[in-house]
């Protein structure tokens, strides 16, 4: 599908209740269509990966032309320069996650931005270091413990930031790690404990949250479960 058909396409789904409903979900954006992500996704699977296109629809500026370029972009076309360059260009948490989820955890830059960008001071930017660790502790399925271990210092030196979206990223990226086999529950936990001990409110719900998920009985029994199964 070309550049023009989609933007056709995206008019014709545009719906203003859902522009008003992105609102209620903390999405600011500045310019959208109001096209929800399962009508996305079938747009992208249509149009197939393009690399190209994918830097047009960013250019193009809407919420929904943003996640589109995401979704068909080719990874390993995807260089350094494109990644700072769009980073920097986040005016939302559902861009940011988006891109981090559909296409930066693929490229082979993903830790390396994740160090870089944990300490940036724009909000958007750090979120997408944290994003990429949830994300990662997922998907990475070939990723030792230890790669996991190491990111465990910027979770807590990032703990204080009061930023609500950097917030509830540090949160996130805590519990995705935690959940991903009991050693690293355990270590997770401890983390945690020592994250609440902070002189801070941000840092303390991040460790009161993460705790009440990661000693949860259900995802103990998971843990369990799979650590006796071997997978």
């Amino acid at each position: 599908m070309k550049f023009e058909n989609i933007i056709l396409k995206l008019e014709s789904l545009s719906n203003p209740e859902d522009i008003a409903g992105m609102a209620r979900f903390g999405i600011k954006a500045k310019k959208a269509y109001g096209v929800r992500m399962p009508q996305l996704t079938s747009i992208a699977r249509e149009t197939g990966k393009n690399h190209q296109l994918a830097e047009e629809l960013w250019r193009h500026g809407y919420t929904e032309t943003r996640i589109l370029a995401c979704l068909i972009d080719d990874p390993k076309k995807v260089t350094l320069e494109q990644m700072e360059r769009w980073a920097l260009e986040f005016d939302s948490w559902d861009v940011c996650d988006q891109c981090c989820m559909k296409l930066f955890r693929k490229t082979p830059f993903a830790y390396q931005k994740i160090d870089e960008w944990s300490c940036r001071d724009e909000e958007f930017v750090k979120r997408a270091a944290f994003t990429l660790i949830a994300t990662q502790a997922v998907h990475d399925k070939k990723a030792d413990d230890g790669k996991f271990e190491e990111i465990f210092p910027l979770i807590i030196r990032e703990s204080g930031d009061k930023r609500n979206y950097v917030k509830k990223s540090v949160n996130w990226a805590l519990r995705q790690i935690g959940k991903r086999n009991l050693d690293l529950n355990k270590k997770a936990i401890i983390v945690a404990k020592e994250i609440e001990q902070l002189n801070s409110k941000s840092a303390k719900w991040i460790a009161k949250d993460a705790l009440r998920e990661l000693e949860s009985e259900k995802v103990q029994e998971r843990l369990s479960n799979k650590d006796k199964s071997g997978n």
